[in-house]
């Protein structure tokens, strides 16, 4: 046995999960869990939507990757389960999660800092949101407050098309954000760690058929263009990695997190759109793209990101 299986125990990868998300995080967590055992670590698959999560305390789970992805999954339920349960868990705490999964009040905090982020509206309604239109202008994106992966979205661009963007998003989410549409360069930014020594990946590119980055375009084509080096300028580049570790430390993430970025095309002024603490882990996903640039292999990152799995209360012995 490696002293790297001593070191981190019996390990579950938790997948699937009963979000939204569940398609994608179980791509993510089965690669996750590929990754860890093929560094020795005794991993093992746990899907929540199937399982009691009191089995992870019955059968000696020393530890959790989180590989799920959206709501019970990143928004500090199971953060919190777990907590309960004195398993340590990736990624960020029950408050930073639940705060991150919440657009809207990730972008009030941001602001109260003054961080950028575009421009919004909460709504509730179909005539609210045509109030919004009027309000923040076209294009307009309309999306769920607390899913990912582009679910529900719409970029409006006329009054009439505010009625089917509303019910669509709020299919999802009986709370309901219209934002501002920043017009430039898309670019999403790895941090990995905690605190003082938390650290930024480099910045990705994002360069997608028609500017249309949806969820096909994310997770089951090969036409969209992922650039890194990102090819902006260095001073740029190193002033939105900057602006990215405030906006994590300002919310209290820790472990790692993705924050995805839009740059005004003609003031060249960065804008905080969201910030994904438990990020995708597919063979289409970013971490691991900007983790390989920076010399850092898929297995490497996910042995990195477990060994860092705490609680937001240690269980004293």
């Amino acid at each position: 046995m490696s002293q790297l299986t001593i070191n981190l125990g019996k390990v579950a990868v938790l997948l699937g999960g009963a979000s939204a998300e569940r398609e994608v995080s179980l791509m993510s967590g089965q690669g996750v869990l590929e990754a860890l055992r093929s560094q020795g670590v005794d991993a093992h698959p746990f899907d929540p939507s199937e399982r009691d999560l009191a089995d992870l305390k019955r059968e000696g789970f020393a530890r959790c990757f989180i590989a799920l992805h959206g709501r019970f999954g990143e928004d500090g339920t199971v953060q919190g389960a777990l907590e309960l349960l004195g398993i340590p868990y990736t990624g960020s705490g029950v408050m930073a999660s639940s705060i991150a999964i919440d657009k809207v009040m990730t972008k009030r905090i941001w602001r109260a800092e003054g961080l950028p982020t575009p421009e919004w509206q909460q709504v509730d309604s179909a005539s609210a949101t045509e109030q919004a239109f009027a309000a923040l202008g076209s294009p307009m994106i309309v999306k769920p407050d607390r899913e990912g992966s582009t679910i529900g979205l719409t970029k409006v661009t006329s009054l009439d098309q505010c009625a089917a963007a509303y019910a669509l998003a709020a299919r999802h989410d009986a709370m309901v954000l219209c934002e501002q549409f920043i017009s430039g360069d898309e670019v999403t930014i790895p941090v990995l760690g905690s605190g003082a020594q938390a650290q930024v990946l480099p910045v990705i590119r994002i360069v997608a058929p028609e500017g249309n980055y949806d969820y096909n375009n994310k997770y089951f084509t090969n036409t969209t263009q992922y650039l890194v080096p990102c090819g902006l300028p260095e001073g740029e580049e190193a002033a939105i990695q900057a602006l990215v570790l405030k906006a994590y430390r300002v919310l209290g993430c820790r472990g790692w997190a993705r924050a995805d970025v839009m740059i005004d095309a003609g003031t060249r002024k960065p804008y905080l759109l969201e910030i994904n603490t438990s990020p995708g882990m597919t063979s289409h996903s970013l971490v691991p793209m900007s983790a390989k640039a920076a010399g850092i292999s898929y297995p490497a990152l996910c042995v990195e990101v477990l060994r860092h799995a705490t609680l937001d209360y240690p269980v004293t012995p």
